[in-house]
């Protein structure tokens, strides 16, 4: 498996010099991403992190109007807590700083130990779960966090630039977390770059039901099926969890290695579903925005909408991954 590296050693400290060579608007220093512009006196700061491999998540959602900061790890593996606490005392404007924390055990470990180390700055957290395929996996207890981390860092960025106080940011990130639900297909595996393998076998008449960002097994694997049926087996599993009504924000993401065109076919099964159901989408993102490296296949979320959170929605943005309305 061919692979545009130089080592599998230094893939992931490579590719943040990459980053902020083509976004003067970061810095990098000891595996952190921040903003170039620094903290902002009397703005709660925003903190993610977890394993790379899912590019854009999180880097790539550094800057204005979402994070102010991200600890990349390894290849699917947690940032230490070193990382997490510089980030965190680096970003603290005064007002305080959201964690914005994926379900994964790791993750989980890791950023607690790094709130009750850090000094002089007052911490909240939020835990990511959207994920409805399965309640517990191979790396979590309870449900897995996945592609509405998007959502909580994007709207809760927006809160915290317009200065609201640190628990209130909070409470909007759980709320919009509360609001959302995600089911993710397989197609095939990701390649790590250190295995030069994939990290599962899927044979090529099969997808994977229900799969998690690192490769976690799913519900089910069954015979590969068109993109309507695959489709609807996904709505079907947010619907069921959490009834689709209203106007709805959705994602149609794709895991790293599914062509657009093939996303766009997805979003239209999607949107049909939904309207059939009575609900619309107000607001959607179709690409790559929380991936599995190569992986072919696709995830949706779904979050239900109000007028404020579609209002902190439409805010500027300008991160490398995300942008708008600035």
């Amino acid at each position: 498996m061919k692979k545009l590296i130089n080592t599998a050693e230094t893939v992931v400290e490579d590719a943040l010099k990459g980053l902020a060579a083509a976004h003067p608007s970061l810095r990098v220093r000891d595996q952190v991403v921040y903003r170039a512009s620094g903290p902002v006196s009397g703005k709660v700061g925003l903190v993610s992190g977890g394993g790379s491999g899912h590019e854009p998540l999180h880097a790539g959602f550094v800057g204005y109007g979402m994070l102010d900061a991200a600890c990349p790890g390894e290849i699917f593996t947690s940032p230490v807590p070193d990382q997490i606490i510089a980030a965190t005392e680096a970003v603290g404007g005064g007002a305080g700083v959201l964690h914005v924390v994926k379900n994964y055990t790791g993750d989980v470990l890791n950023f607690e130990m790094a709130a009750e180390l850090c000094e002089g700055v007052e911490v909240a957290s939020v835990l990511v779960d959207d994920d409805v395929a399965v309640e517990d996996s191979l790396y979590t207890a309870g449900r897995r966090g996945t592609g509405a981390t998007l959502f909580v860092e994007k709207i809760a960025g927006a809160l915290a630039e317009q200065g609201a106080p640190l628990a209130e940011v909070a409470g909007v990130a759980t709320e919009v977390n509360a609001r959302s639900r995600s089911f993710g297909i397989a197609l095939t595996s990701g390649t790590t770059p250190a295995a030069g393998k994939p990290t599962f076998d899927l044979p090529d008449d099969q997808v994977e039901l229900g799969i998690g960002i690192h490769g976690e097994p799913g519900r089910s694997r069954v015979p590969a099926a068109p993109a309507r049926d695959l489709a609807a087996v996904a709505m079907d599993a947010v619907h069921g969890d959490q009834p689709l009504a209203g106007d709805l924000l959705v994602l149609v993401n794709g895991m790293g290695g599914t062509p657009l065109i093939e996303l766009y076919v997805v979003f239209a099964e999607v949107e049909a579903y939904i309207r059939g159901k009575g609900a619309r989408i107000a607001r959607s993102l179709v690409g790559n925005y929380v991936t599995s490296l190569d992986m072919q296949g696709f995830s949706v979320t779904v979050c239900r909408l109000d007028d404020a959170l579609t209002r902190l929605w439409d805010a500027p943005v300008e991160t490398p991954g995300l942008r708008w309305g600035r």
